[in-house]
């Protein structure tokens, strides 16, 4: 019993010095390569959640962002998944939380949620029509959905990357859709759904997501202007 103790206080020592040294190794290798679209999903999903005041969350697509310990700080209860062995090809830890492999458009979840995340996520699923399903039916009536992708309200893109003028052409790691209102409504008919808030928020000087140059910092506007992301509240009618 006593080494059992004592191999178990060792490996964890180990353990916290190797994550130590992983966090002061990326602390000292930070460079600013410019801002991106995460502080204006994340002041949205973070509005959402005050509002709402859900209990049980669950995020889809964490990867290995801090997102879901972050929400769990607040107080919620969260449950992480990401579909790691098929869109992580090199596999994927994420040391701030833990992650269930789970695919969205074919989950395995048996339960059910008061409030769902996907933020910047739902854009490289291929199959979104099925993991807008999933999603829906893993939310408990009235609960709530927060979605951000690339969004043209008129026109849907099928990878954004793969087009002339893009300044991410040729990715090839990924699909990068953006979708439109088409979809969007599709969505909602589909899964008894509804719209409670939308925002739209230009990032780019050009006409789709990754056009022209960054705007810094970016603009809301309406949406009849030109705009690039789109953040969504949706309810599962009761």
């Amino acid at each position: 019993m006593h080494m059992i103790r004592y191999v178990k206080l060792i490996t964890n020592r180990i353990g916290l010095f190797y994550a130590k040294m992983l966090c002061k190794r990326q602390y000292y290798a930070q460079q600013f390569v410019g801002i991106n679209e995460r502080p204006i999903e994340l002041q949205f999903l973070f509005k959402q959640l005050t509002r709402n005041w859900a209990k049980t969350v669950l995020d889809v697509g964490t990867g290995d962002t801090a997102l879901p310990q972050l929400i769990r700080h607040c107080g919620f209860i969260v449950t992480a998944i990401d579909n790691i062995q098929e869109f992580w090809r090199d596999g994927m830890i994420n040391r701030h939380y833990h992650v269930i492999n789970d695919d969205i458009t074919n989950t395995r979840l048996n339960r059910t949620f008061d409030f769902i995340s996907c933020i910047s996520v739902l854009e490289h699923i291929k199959d979104h029509k099925s993991a807008m399903k999933s999603m829906f039916s893993l939310l408990n009536p009235g609960g709530h959905l927060v979605l951000t992708f690339p969004y043209n309200e008129k026109t849907y893109i099928e990878n954004v990357y793969m087009i002339e003028g893009s300044g991410a052409r040729g990715e090839k790691r990924f699909v990068t859709q953006v979708y439109s209102r088409k979809q969007l409504d599709d969505w909602l008919l589909d899964n008894n759904g509804k719209l409670l808030e939308q925002e739209y928020w230009r990032f780019f000087e050009g006409e789709y997501w990754t056009f022209g140059e960054r705007l810094c910092p970016p603009v809301q506007v309406d949406k009849d202007t030109l705009h690039h992301i789109t953040c969504v509240l949706l309810q599962k009618r009761i």
